[in-house]
């Protein structure tokens, strides 16, 4: 009889590991800098110490933001933020139509409009953002299934004149804010709530009218796991076709975002397990994927832990852990986002204050059953909030102290981020900050 722990077969390949992900990591996520510092005179000086001490990744590294001051105790608001910002610096904001604009005419985007459950207003999480030093992400600008009620019986040009009127006011508060706009998403998996859906260039259309809303902005068009990961890895796949095609028409597609909700039971696990935690066949998706956009994105992440059971808890940050070397090894991704934080509070569509009651903490209901957060309900961490923190605020970290060499310079490879930079010349302290940045001449010379 198989075991849960079967699942990890594919993902404990020491070997796959050893020549790929870890040397790819090393040559695509870190770079070389060098520093210099001379006097007033243009002279260098030799005699100083330095500390370089990274305090922000280049790389996202994210999760949902749907329970910010959703929460039903103050405590529970603090510990969620706390645990938030402490290991993410990319929040994904709930832009989804049918609840940012449920009456029309009146968007909750004002971070005092009316309270609707997993979906704070959009201003009370830029707040939160901005404040922590964290880049908000867009989701869903014409995500069709979650088109607004009101839309239901609108004709083909009254649901393109909604949406224009959308896109106007998303970029007139946002574009300057927001990089990345999440365009459509789970094409293959929706069935179609409006006849604008069922148009053969919903796509392109889409994606042209936020070229020309969002010029300056990353446009990403995002899928479910199973279209994203487990078809046969050809260019004729659906996700692969229809993404080449709306390109082909001439569409802007600046990254390809790929859900991994791994939304199936026990009994199904080992069996997914084959393709979903092969590294193999994760690399070879990510690089089918390389040829259509500049980036790729893991955009929702879901591991199952299935219970509070120790092991089972064990399980969920191991697998979770060699996910995230896989990914962030890979040359074209640049965002990984998590997707929900914390245990027992799944999606309810148009919820009523008791079904809200119903469903929090029951662990029965919906997403709930797989156990699928990095805290707990009670919000205290499991080993996969910890293990994600290690990863991100200390392995794929950078800190060094170093002297100058002989002609006053200083050389490192770091992780590609922002630094402080402590410089010790004899009594005297001088602090300065640098970016150590893909694809850029990392060379720096400050005078003192």
């Amino acid at each position: 009889m198989s075991e849960r722990i079967d699942a990890l077969k594919y993902l404990r390949d020491d070997s796959f590991f050893e020549s790929v992900v870890l040397p790819n990591i090393e040559k695509y996520r870190k770079g070389n800098a060098s520093i210099i510092i001379k006097d007033s005179f243009g002279n260098a000086i030799n005699n100083f110490e330095i500390t370089v001490t990274q305090k922000s990744h280049e790389f996202k590294f994210g999760a949902n933001i749907f329970m910010l001051d959703e929460l039903e105790t103050e405590e529970k608001n603090r510990l969620y933020k706390e645990y938030f910002k402490t290991t993410f610096n990319m929040a994904t904001l709930p832009f989804y139509w049918n609840t940012l604009e449920n009456k029309r005419g009146k968007p909750r985007y004002d971070k005092d409009a009316p309270k609707w459950y997993r979906r704070p207003p959009i201003d009370l999480c830029m707040e939160f953002c901005l404040k922590n030093d964290i880049e908000p992400r867009e989701h869903g600008l014409a995500y069709e299934n979650m088109f607004p009620e009101w839309l239901s019986n609108a004709s083909i040009s009254e649901i393109k004149e909604a949406l224009i009127k959308r896109y106007e006011e998303i970029s007139t508060r946002y574009a300057d804010k927001i990089h990345t706009i999440e365009v459509t998403n789970e094409m293959d998996w929706q069935k179609g709530a409006t006849p604008f859906y069922s148009e053969p260039d919903f796509i392109e259309w889409c994606f042209k009218k936020a070229d020309f809303y969002f010029p300056g902005n990353q446009l990403v068009i995002n899928e479910w796991t199973e279209a994203a990961w487990g078809d046969n890895c050809r260019t004729t796949d659906k996700y692969y076709a229809y993404t080449e095609a709306a390109k082909l028409k001439g569409c802007r597609i600046d990254a390809i975002g790929m859900q991994f909700h791994m939304f199936y039971n026990r009994d199904e696990e080992i069996e997914k397990s084959s393709y979903l935690y092969n590294p193999k066949s994760l690399y070879s998706h990510m690089d089918l994927y390389s040829n259509l956009a500049e980036n790729l994105q893991v955009t929702e992440i879901t591991i199952p832990a299935y219970s509070n059971d120790e092991k089972d808890e064990a399980i969920q940050a191991e697998i979770l852990k060699r996910l995230y070397y896989i990914w962030f090894s890979h040359p074209k991704m640049d965002q990984i986002i998590y997707w929900n934080l914390v245990d027992g509070y799944a999606f309810v569509r148009n919820p009523t204050p008791e079904e809200i009651r119903r469903t929090q903490g029951n662990m029965t209901i919906g997403e709930n059953q797989y156990y699928g957060g990095l805290l707990r309900f009670d919000l205290t961490p499991k080993p996969s909030y910890f293990m994600l923190n290690d990863l991100i605020t200390k392995k794929w970290h950078t800190s060094l102290k170093l002297n100058a060499n002989i002609d006053g310079r200083v050389d490192f490879r770091g992780f590609f981020g922002d630094y402080d930079i402590e410089i010790k010349l004899g009594d005297k302290i001088i602090k300065k900050e640098i970016s150590l940045l893909k694809n850029k001449n990392n060379h720096f010379d400050f005078t003192v």
